[in-house]
């Protein structure tokens, strides 16, 4: 996918990219993971990792997005079901609030829904106002609950949910 007003381009990761989703992930959160985590991802949903990359620069990633399936109880009610859990999102802090975090996560929830998902999940710092709003009031994402101490710092997380038949945005 093309962005011609931000000029950026949204595709799958590639292994040796490895290194530049690593490096917005350290300079822009503070969740940190070991290389091994994004190979895990990237070997069992190498389609929903995406980056996105200037479109006059190839090879100049400035965010990515990390999603995986997983089985358990539904937000919305007691069934069983699959869900699409959103990992990790971040972009580069000189790209921020242009655009593109909201077309990696349109590109990538498109790519997990594949996976015949019943909802979308993620959890969100609860200081994270930018975020919160992107996911509530872009995506009509509802807060499930509040994680208390979920990140190693000690702070609050949200847990967020969308139900697939409400991914009316795309």
């Amino acid at each position: 996918m093309v962005d011609s007003k931000l000029n950026i381009i949204i595709r799958p990761c590639m292994y040796d990219e490895l290194q530049s989703v690593i490096s917005i992930n350290e300079s822009t959160l503070p969740e940190n993971y070991p290389i091994y985590f994004y190979e895990q991802i990237m070997e069992k949903y190498s389609d929903c990792f995406l980056v996105s990359e200037l479109k006059n620069s190839p090879k100049s990633i400035i965010g990515y997005v990390m999603w995986r399936v997983e089985r358990g109880i539904s937000s919305f009610g007691i069934q069983l079901i699959k869900k699409g859990h959103l990992v990790s999102l971040a972009v580069s802090e000189n790209y921020r609030r242009m655009g593109a975090a909201k077309k990696l996560i349109i590109e990538s929830m498109k790519k997990v829904s594949n996976y015949n998902i019943n909802e979308f999940v993620l959890e969100v710092r609860v200081s994270n106002i930018p975020a919160v709003k992107l996911y509530q009031n872009v995506f009509n994402f509802k807060k499930i609950r509040v994680i208390e101490k979920y990140y190693r710092d000690g702070e609050d997380a949200l847990y967020l949910a969308l139900k697939r038949e409400n991914m009316n945005f795309i």
